[in-house]
């Protein structure tokens, strides 16, 4: 069993940065790899970025490759989210998400969800 919650969420403008962070608790988060998801109004729920359980490895959707650099620190239970270079398209609710099948894009491999935090670009 893995409880998530993120924070860092916010208004910011375009072109701004943003630091999401997602603790963890249970004792398998170590060993789960992890991932960031994102879901605008009126649209399905997107893979943004994945790390493995080691660090070791990651994934990024296109979108997002080259602004948004996905980190985990495993002494602090915690994964982040270091978004740069925003803009208005990157408006959504980000979810993190654990999953014990390596890294992967597919949220239907992800058994574990937090609750979200609103990230809002203005242009």
């Amino acid at each position: 069993q893995v409880l998530l919650v993120e924070s860092g969420g916010g208004l910011v403008q375009a072109g701004g940065s943003l630091r999401l962070s997602c603790a963890a608790s249970g004792r398998t988060f170590s060993r789960s790899a992890m991932g960031w998801f994102r879901q605008a109004p009126g649209k399905e729920r997107e893979f943004v970025a994945a790390i493995s359980w080691s660090g070791g490895s990651t994934y990024y959707a296109d979108s997002v490759k080259g602004r948004f650099t996905i980190s985990r620190d495993n002494a602090k239970n915690t994964v982040y989210l270091q978004m740069n270079s925003l803009k208005p398209e990157d408006t959504a609710v980000y979810y993190c998400a654990a999953t014990n099948f390596g890294v992967t894009s597919s949220p239907s491999s992800y058994a574990y969800w937090g609750q979200g935090t609103q990230v809002t670009v203005s242009s």
